[in-house]
């Protein structure tokens, strides 16, 4: 506690032994087993009779549940846990493709496959139109390669968001489509 108030417990810094403030606690042995609610002292004995740690598993709850069990071994199987579940996710990034409205044909079929190379990799597409100056004055030119990119990309990629102009650039986002 400092200047009176109490510090929010987040996920990593569980109280263990010597560190849990309450009288009373509920106890839950190693194998899982209800040992009921008594004595914090009691508590940390019957945990170092058995040379493992007191941790507080549900410190909002009256009593606050402390399990007796192995705390370096534990943080590690946490740890491990948390490995696992990042490997699993897929972190979707947003590249970018630019063009220009009047891109000659190559040049458009280069962007096009860098762009379905990003969304096969399941990236978002953010397709650019940049104008430089009176091509301002043609938004369509550049409305028109950005539908022709999108029908071209129709069967792996969805329009997330319509052809818009910002500023001097035309920007359009496509999402891959879910593989089933």
């Amino acid at each position: 506690m400092k200047n009176g108030r109490c510090s929010a417990i987040s996920k990593d810094t569980q109280r263990i032994n010597e560190e849990i403030r309450a009288r009373e606690v509920r106890i839950v042995a190693a194998d899982n087993e209800q040992l009921g609610i008594m004595q914090l002292r009691d508590a940390l004995r019957l945990a170092t009779e058995q040379n493992l740690d007191l941790v507080e598993v549900a410190p909002l709850a009256r009593p606050p549940v402390c399990r007796i069990m192995d705390f370096g071994k534990f943080r590690y199987e946490q740890q491990k846990r948390e490995k696992e579940a990042k490997k699993k996710q897929k972190v979707v990034t947003v590249k970018e493709v630019k063009v220009r409205p009047n891109i000659e044909d190559h040049d458009f079929n280069v962007k096009l496959k860098n762009a379905e190379r990003f969304l096969l990799d399941g990236d978002k597409v953010k397709a650019t139109v940049m104008f430089r100056g009176r091509e301002l004055s043609h938004p369509e030119l550049g409305k028109k390669v950005l539908v022709k990119m999108a029908a071209e990309l129709k069967d792996i990629a969805n329009v997330e968001r319509d052809a818009k102009l910002e500023g001097k650039n035309m920007i359009m986002i496509l999402s891959a489509k879910q593989q089933h």
